[in-house]
């Protein structure tokens, strides 16, 4: 099967190096510009670019995908989508073998971030849709969708791990048996909105288990934060709920410890402004030599 693959994030760049493992490798791997990044804003190729040239495939970087001749009209029997982070329109829209892999149980976390989202949430579980892509956000007929447990312990990184392997099985399964597509109810949308500054910081006057959720679901990709005095941010990679009672942030027996407005959240792993990720003892040192 010729087989074209638009993707740019780090998630779609694991689902990629899956599909090639699985004898899936796609023919032409399309992907966004390079773009500046880092502190020194220096241009850099997406993580599915670097990925792809990795496997030795065909990179095409456009400015604008959707009426490219190099997709559009090249004759590929299916176009894979995956977290592209570009709108998509006509004529792609039109490709009878356009399928978009979605990690979430749509129409539950449509949009740019369902992974995050899911796991701040609470949910007990999420999965990965197969569905054709429409003008709508994420709204358009699914063709197969498979749940997956959110663990107590998930982060990001353990959750999309699986949901990456999950999605590269699941849209095998999809090439194979061309199952048809049924359109989403209307029932339970719910939008995963990208993840901004605001939704990375602890606020005390949350419930202690609200901010480990958000811990978790910004690890290690994005990196939840605490304010500081003077205007500067503590980098939390590592939390837990205690018991302990904590007055706003306190060192307590070589413990750090953030009171909320429901317990405490014991930081266990921590980034400085400036520096590298340490356990919470050794911060707490640091300041106190």
């Amino acid at each position: 099967m010729r087989l074209a693959y638009l993707g740019t994030s780090a998630f779609a760049a694991s689902v990629l190096e899956r599909l090639a493992a699985g004898g899936r490798a796609p023919e032409l791997v399309v992907t966004r510009p390079d773009a500046p990044r880092g502190r020194g804003r220096r241009l850099a190729p997406p993580p599915v670019a670097d990925t792809a040239r990795e496997l030795g495939l065909e990179v095409h970087q456009p400015e604008q995908v959707s009426d490219d001749p190099r997709v559009v009209d090249a004759g590929f029997e299916a176009i894979v989508v995956c977290a592209y982070g570009a709108l998509l329109r006509e004529p792609l829209l039109s490709h009878p073998g356009l399928l978009n892999i979605h990690p979430s149980l749509l129409p539950r976390w449509r949009g740019a971030a369902p992974i995050e989202r899911a796991i701040m949430a609470g949910d007990a579980q999420t999965g990965v849709a197969i569905m054709r892509p429409t003008e709508g956000f994420d709204e358009g007929p699914v063709c197969a969708v498979q749940s997956e447990p959110i663990r107590p312990d998930d982060d990001y990184g353990t959750l999309s791990a699986r949901l990456e392997t999950l999605g590269a099985q699941l849209l095998g399964q999809v090439l194979e048996e061309r199952p048809p597509c049924v359109e989403q109810t209307s029932e339970g949308i719910v939008y995963a909105e990208k993840i901004g500054p605001r939704d990375r910081l602890l606020d005390p006057a949350r419930p202690a288990a609200e901010l480990e959720r958000v811990v978790r679901a910004l690890h290690p990709h994005i990196g939840a934060r605490l304010a500081l005095a003077g205007g500067q941010f503590l980098g939390v990679r590592r939390a837990r709920v205690v018991e302990d009672p904590a007055d706003g942030v306190q060192a307590a027996d070589g413990r750090l410890l953030v009171g909320t407005v429901d317990g405490s959240l014991e930081l266990l792993e921590v980034q400085p402004p400036g520096g590298r990720p340490m356990d919470a003892r050794a911060y707490l040192r640091g300041r106190s030599g």
